[in-house]
C-alpha cells in the first residue's frame, strides 16, 4: 500500500508530464526507452518508490528543478523567505558589486510603484524569489546576504516615528 506521500509525489509526477504535454507512452518514447511508460506510472501511482537519483534524472528530464516534483510541504519545496523591508540609502551607498543587482530592481520597483521616499523599500515574495534567480540562489540565502550587507530593516515603523 503505498503511503501518503508516495501518492503525493506521484500526483506531482503526473501533474508535471501533463503539463508538458506528455502521455506515459510519449515519455517512453521522447526518451529513447530510458523511462518505461509503466515504470513512471508506477512511480505516479505511488507503487514503487522513486530513488533520489532517479528522481533527479526525472527532473532533467523533465527540464525542472527536483524541488518542482516533490509535494507541497516537502522539505525543499517550502522556502522561510518572504516579504522584506530593503533600507534603501544602505542599499544604494553600498560600496561592492555584491548587491548591484538588488539595488538595480529596487530602482525598477520604485519607479513601477512610484514610489520615492527614499528610506524604504518593501520587497514581495515573489520579486525576492525573482532576485534569488539572478543571483542562482536561494531566498532564504540571499536574504542572508542582504543581512550580512546590513541593509535590510528590522521593523520599518522606526524610520517613520522620529
Amino acid at each position: 500500500m503505498a503511503s501518503d506521500y508516495a501518492k503525493s509525489l506521484g500526483a506531482r509526477l503526473r501533474s508535471i508530464r501533463q503539463q508538458q504535454g506528455l502521455s506515459l507512452q510519449g515519455v517512453e518514447e521522447k526518451s529513447s526507452g530510458r523511462w518505461k511508460a509503466v515504470v513512471v506510472g508506477s512511480y505516479e501511482r505511488g507503487d514503487r518508490a522513486v530513488t533520489v537519483s532517479r528522481l533527479a534524472e526525472l527532473a532533467d528530464f523533465y527540464r525542472v528543478p527536483v524541488a518542482e516534483l516533490l509535494p507541497e510541504g516537502g522539505p525543499t519545496r517550502t522556502d522561510s523567505a518572504g516579504k522584506i523591508v530593503l533600507d534603501l540609502e544602505k542599499l544604494y551607498d553600498h560600496s561592492t558589486d555584491d548587491l548591484a543587482y538588488v539595488a538595480k530592481y529596487a530602482r525598477a520597483i520604485q519607479q513601477a510603484r512610484g514610489d520615492y521616499n527614499g528610506r524604504v523599500l518593501s520587497i514581495r515574495a515573489d520579486d525576492l524569489r525573482a532576485l534569488a534567480i539572478v543571483y542562482d540562489d536561494s531566498p532564504t540565502s540571499l536574504v542572508d546576504r542582504l543581512t550580512e550587507h546590513g541593509v535590510l530593516v528590522e521593523d520599518p515603523r522606526a524610520f517613520f516615528n522620529t
